[in-house]
């Protein structure tokens, strides 16, 4: 049997505010190639989460502990949908293809992730237009969008 207790979740955390990411993830997937993805993921408020898109795939998030901001873009970049996990939202699943971001509000906060295998890393082109590199100043503004971003506003395109 395969579990995330709370003292799973505290040592999950701890990790994720020494990581230079800021995140730290538990696997329950026995192997990267196997047919369902299923992993924990802690994230500290600072962690850069660049909009991305998963074009195999859909994805299913749901709060283990603190909240989350998701929001989905269409190609655009305009706001389609924002939910907070953990706050008014339980469980929410992205479609394969579909542009999204994701903010942790809270320090100590674990998301838990679930999406068909194997494993594939996200390629240049799916991260959205203006955020294919990692970039510190970048990733902090682009948090400050993520918290305040209401369907309808545009983060990239005309």
């Amino acid at each position: 049997m395969k579990q995330l207790d709370l003292a799973m979740l505290d040592t999950l955390s701890t990790q994720a505010k020494a990581s230079p990411r800021l995140r730290a993830n538990a696997n329950l997937h026995d192997e990267l190639s196997d047919p369902i993805q299923r992993l924990a993921i802690a994230m500290e408020p600072d962690t850069v989460i660049r909009p991305h898109r998963h074009a195999q795939t859909w994805e299913l998030l749901t709060a283990l502990r603190g909240r989350f901001i998701v929001l989905l873009f269409n190609e655009d970049g305009v706001v389609t949908e924002r939910v907070v996990l953990g706050e008014g939202c339980s469980v929410q699943e992205t479609p394969a293809g579909v542009w999204h971001g994701v903010l942790s509000l809270d320090s100590g906060g674990v998301i838990f992730e679930v999406k068909r295998g194997p494993y594939m890393p996200i390629n240049a082109a799916d991260f959205a237009p203006g955020y294919a590199a990692d970039d510190a100043a970048q990733g902090a503004e682009l948090n400050r969008w993520y918290a305040q971003a209401q369907v309808g506003d545009r983060l990239w395109g005309l």
